[in-house]
């Protein structure tokens, strides 16, 4: 069975985690964040209660963090390769490490590029900046500014690997919800 790959993505706050937390609830197989266990894993080891700034901008070493993020993508990715799930939602893809190392200026090499050209999503759907939902908490630090430049950094990013993007409308959890499940089942 051909699995649909659907990655849902964007800045940081902009409710989709709250999301991807519904379309479980109605029963959608979902892949979660990983960048969140990377963080509290870098915390813990620089012993410290949280992260301030970006993690790759204060991680030891950003290139190793971004590697890390890298093949555990990639290893999300291959884990549905073989699902009898019709479709498969992602919390965040594989060109979403390049975007933010790009966002955050870091130099890369095509090794972190030749990943988002060789593991294809089926549909990205793109969350864009909301204020007035916007928030931090102790693993989501950045500021309101920052998600901004995120999404322009994601959906460049997307866009120059070859996808079409479809912006998710703002609503509540279960609106936004509603149009996704509409969207990649069409009637």
């Amino acid at each position: 069975m051909n699995t649909k790959k659907i990655v849902i993505t964007g800045g940081p706050s902009t409710g989709k985690t709250s999301v991807i937390l519904e379309l479980e609830k109605r029963g959608c197989f979902c892949i979660p964040e990983l960048v969140r266990s990377l963080t509290v894993a870098e915390a813990a080891a620089k012993n410290m209660e949280s992260i301030m700034v970006n993690p790759i901008l204060s991680v030891k070493d950003p290139v190793e963090f971004n590697n890390k993020l890298l093949k555990g993508r990639i290893a999300q990715y291959r884990s549905v390769e073989k699902m009898e799930e019709k479709m498969v939602f992602f919390d965040r893809g594989i060109p979403d490490v390049h975007a933010y190392m790009t966002c955050f200026g870091q130099e890369y090499t095509d090794v972190f590029e030749h990943p988002a050209h060789n593991f294809r999503y089926d549909q990205v759907l793109l969350m864009p900046p909301w204020r007035e939902i916007y928030a931090t908490d102790a693993e989501r630090f950045e500021s309101y500014s920052t998600s901004e430049r995120i999404f322009t950094a994601l959906e460049k990013t997307y866009r120059n690997f070859g996808y079409e993007i479809t912006l998710i409308p703002k609503g509540s959890v279960m609106e936004r919800t509603d149009f996704i499940l509409d969207l990649v089942n069409p009637k």
